[in-house]
């Protein structure tokens, strides 16, 4: 089984600079791979330390591209088909939250760590009208200065990171958290993708 996740490790990584914009994308719209750029930017930057503002600003401009991407399809659901999507309980606790501070929710949602509900924070705020353009630049500099933070840690700590990243603990451990984001992926548009069609024949 790791080798055949292997070659996507790899692949991954060996897109250079365009693997955090890719990854970016996917990872801020509907792919379910919590810490997936992180450890990419940090595995890249630690092995090639010059290319750090260059890992960064792709994977921010990345995410941007993904959130824009998810905020026009929440926009097309609108508030009931978010709802719909979160389930009631959910997005009426997200409205309240969120409610004229979207922006500070936005930011939040992109500096914090799981479980924090980023997407949903995201499609919540496109649903109830919020600025997609202010959203794409809140986006865009708040992933900067997560990627920037994380990339100083790869230049402090790289010839560690490198280490633990070439033992085979940590590809098993990589295999199996790629599976399940598969698995969860899965889910997740197809949960979406049915949400859609309730909420269209509702």
């Amino acid at each position: 089984m790791s080798h055949a996740f292997r070659p996507f490790l790899h692949f991954l990584f060996h897109l250079g600079y365009l693997g955090p914009f890719v990854l970016g994308i996917l990872d801020s719209s509907f792919l379910v791979l919590p810490f997936g750029n992180d450890l990419l930017v940090v595995g890249l930057i630690a092995h090639r330390h010059a290319g750090f503002p260059l890992y960064v600003f792709s994977a921010a401009c990345g995410s941007t591209v993904g959130v824009i991407l998810l905020s026009k399809v929440a926009r097309k659901f609108g508030e009931e088909g978010i709802r719909k999507v979160a389930g009631q309980k959910q997005f009426d606790r997200l409205k309240k939250n969120i409610g004229d501070r979207s922006g500070v929710a936005v930011a939040i949602g992109c500096l914090a760590p799981p479980p924090f509900p980023f997407t949903m924070v995201v499609a919540s705020a496109s649903a109830l009208g919020y600025s997609l353009w202010r959203l794409a630049a809140i986006n865009f500099v708040s992933r900067a200065i997560r990627f920037t933070f994380l990339g100083i840690l790869a230049v402090k700590f790289g010839a560690t990171i490198l280490r633990i990243a070439k033992s085979p603990a940590f590809v098993w451990s990589m295999v199996v958290f790629i599976a399940l984001c598969l698995v969860a992926t899965a889910f997740s548009i197809w949960h979406w993708v049915h949400s859609a069609r309730s909420a269209k024949h509702a």
